[in-house]
């Protein structure tokens, strides 16, 4: 930068302060939507399945024998979990041992460094993990993850399976943050997905899986 434009600059910034600094003024959050629990569902169902999502709304007491249904066709090897969390240890307190599996995967326990379990876990053929929310503008959920349920668990292996509550689903980004408190609580990490992992090249192909799961499937907990 020369001599001539650096002057400039100091002296329009001298001008502007000599007018004064005008007085910060509070930002409103933006307004609410008010949508019922069913319409935030039916919206957030219908823009996830528009990028191939596949998404079930299921009883809340009763999410894991559609979850066998949804697996058993798939004749999947192992599925990956993590039993420190709610979903995780639920499922594990109902599915069948190796001996009478009934066609159904079998269940990796997640545990350990991360590094330790690196070789292993790019052999899994699914992984389960909780979620904190979901978007019913943008047809996204919310993952914050962490020590007990790694990004990788919903980053490697071919098949990711969310299950989401019904009443954690909001309008807006911006809804959620609020009604969670972020700003008292802020991930370290918060992870928005819509869809599985998707790219194209420069003819405008599309690929799945490249970068991430080649499928989401996404429970909703109603």
């Amino acid at each position: 930068m020369s001599k001539h434009a650096r002057a400039k600059i100091f002296s329009r910034l001298k001008s502007a302060l000599a007018n004064g600094i005008p007085d910060n003024q509070a930002v409103d959050y933006l307004p609410i939507e008010t949508s019922s629990q069913n319409e935030k569902v039916s919206k957030l169902k219908g823009y996830m399945e528009a990028v191939r999502t596949e998404v079930h709304v299921v009883d809340a007491e009763n999410w894991k024998d559609p979850l066998k249904a949804i697996l058993k066709p798939r004749a999947l090897k192992t599925l990956l979990y993590a039993p420190e969390t709610q979903i995780g240890n639920a499922l594990a307190q109902d599915w069948p041992g190796a001996d009478g599996n009934e066609g159904l995967p079998d269940l990796v326990t997640y545990e350990g460094n991360i590094e330790a379990f690196k070789e292993d876990l790019f052999q899994i053929d699914a992984a389960i993990t909780s979620t904190v929310g979901g978007i019913a503008e943008t047809g996204a959920i919310i993952l914050w993850p962490d020590a007990k349920e790694p990004r990788l668990m919903s980053l490697v292996p071919p098949i990711h399976i969310a299950v989401l509550e019904a009443d954690k689903i909001f309008n807006s980004f911006d809804e959620v943050m609020q009604a969670q408190k972020w700003p008292q609580k802020m991930p370290t990490n918060a992870i928005l997905i819509s869809g599985p992992s998707k790219t194209a090249d420069i003819e405008l192909t599309l690929a799945f899986g490249v970068h991430g799961p080649k499928e989401l499937i996404v429970l909703i907990l109603s």
